[in-house]
């Protein structure tokens, strides 16, 4: 089995997190089979905000990294306003989380040690609560239960999920 490691998001990891948003949005398509583009992902503003601006002071994040060097996953989140809030918006202050792991490599617990380090340096940051949106189908729903998120608000084609810090 090949290894990886986790290393902080910079902001010279654009290009790679632009992938990787196009992969979180479609992280139920292994099920609905309904695809987006690349280029519908990343012109739709809703999917968007996650990554306008990267990499703002309150931005942070965690990308996993081959033997090669590739990337190949990666966890990040950001505060959001208001006016500018994504789908797993709760509160002003309350990071939201997006995680994208390349389709070769998932379910070998890549996307569960990058959601903990991104835990781990909202913390560290002083984050009480992190909320993302999941859709029903996703398979990643499973692994944020496990990790302690619990579901706050339900809408017809996802759910908002917060984690408190322990």
């Amino acid at each position: 089995m090949e290894r990886y490691t986790i290393r902080h998001a910079v902001a010279s990891d654009i290009a790679h997190l632009n992938d990787m948003l196009v992969e979180a949005v479609n992280g139920a398509a292994a099920s609905t089979g309904v695809r987006r583009s690349r280029l519908a992902v990343l012109d739709d503003p809703r999917a968007f905000v996650y990554l306008a601006g990267w990499k703002r002071p309150s931005d942070f994040g965690a990308i996993a990294v081959d033997e090669r060097g590739s990337s190949i996953g990666a966890a990040w989140a950001r505060v959001l306003s208001p006016e500018s809030a994504g789908d797993g918006f709760v509160a002003s202050g309350v990071p939201e989380l997006t995680i994208g792991v390349n389709p070769l490599w998932r379910a070998r617990g890549i996307g569960r040690d990058l959601l903990r380090s991104v835990l781990t340096q909202a913390k560290v940051l002083g984050h009480s609560r992190v909320s993302l949106a999941v859709e029903h189908d996703n398979f990643a729903r499973r692994l944020y239960l496990t990790e302690g998120f619990r579901t706050v608000r339900v809408t017809e084609s996802f759910e908002v999920m917060v984690r408190q810090s322990s």
